[in-house]
């Protein structure tokens, strides 16, 4: 396992009917992860829907995190954001909280240069806490480089990627030519990082699959290819379900339906699944045995 563990789970923020912070159904939820498969959780990230979160319930969550999983699992904190100084103001809550590290996001809408990106993030690592970088150009329409990455991999603090960029030559080049930890952002890169000797995985259907995910990367790392591959193909239909629509919508729906969040709320502009995506999340879930109540 490495530093901070092989499954990260990229944690929903639960919501009451109200569409308040439950911190309650938050606690549970964390250790049931814990408990099935999960090495840690980064919260308030995209699947945490950090947008819409205050910077009071952002660390309000941190510091639940550490104080329910802290030394038995590791607690990353979502703190960027496309505004340095927040981002800042955000890793140094983070700090004051006690999390093991905090996952920042690349700098989005204002499209920054590359000596701005450095800049940023040095800004970021420079509150001494881990930072794995969060490169997914489909949300912020800027991609980082392999080249850049590993610029920035040089900068003291910075210790790992999450490449949620689908090309996997770019991530084996992460792997190849930095020191960074790899992990796969896309829950369907799970298997070609874990061949290439990357980390692991900053998951969604961990939420849901978290051992079975962990058995892909076992075999994987023990070279036994046609088990890694065969455990893999058998949650890619779940893989591909959850994506159907914007993360993390089918997640969240998910989750209410096997009972481990409260209700699937969301805050706008994220609206509830349809009826139909329903009933193709619940055929899903019912396939990979992952049994789904009524609601």
């Amino acid at each position: 396992m490495t530093a901070f563990g092989d499954i990260l789970t990229a944690m929903v923020t639960p919501f009451d009917a109200r569409g308040a912070l439950d911190e309650a159904a938050a606690a549970q939820l964390m250790g049931h992860l814990v408990r099935h498969g999960s090495d840690g959780v980064v919260l308030a990230g995209t699947t945490g829907e950090a947008s819409t979160l205050t910077d009071d319930e952002k660390t309000a969550l941190f510091a639940l995190g550490v104080s329910e999983l802290g030394g038995r699992a590791t607690v990353v904190a979502g703190t960027g954001s496309n505004d340095t100084a927040h981002s800042v103001h955000l890793t140094e809550r983070a700090a004051g909280a006690g999390v093991d590290a905090v996952l920042a996001v690349t700098p989005y809408y204002n499209r920054p240069p590359r000596a701005g990106l450095v800049a940023h993030f040095r800004a970021i690592a420079e509150v001494g806490l881990p930072v794995i970088l969060y490169n997914i150009p489909s949300r912020t329409t800027l991609n980082m480089d392999p080249g850049l990455i590993g610029e920035l991999g040089e900068i003291p603090g910075i210790v790992a990627v999450k490449q949620a960029n689908p090309e996997l030559h770019e991530a084996r080049a992460v792997q190849e030519r930095t020191g960074l930890a790899l992990y796969a952002g896309n829950d369907d890169m799970l298997l070609p990082v874990a061949q290439m000797g990357g980390a692991g995985v900053i998951s969604v259907a961990s939420h849901l699959v978290g051992e079975r995910m962990a058995e892909v990367v076992t075999a994987a790392r023990a070279g036994d290819a046609v088990e890694a591959e065969r455990l893999d193909a058998a949650l890619r239909p779940l893989y591909e379900a959850l994506f159907v629509t914007a993360n993390p919508i089918l997640v969240k729906a998910a989750l209410h339906m096997i009972g481990l969040i409260p209700t699937p709320e969301l805050r706008l502009p994220l609206v509830q699944a349809t009826p139909v995506e329903r009933e193709i999340l619940r055929a899903v879930l019912e396939q990979q045995g992952v049994p789904a109540h009524a609601a």
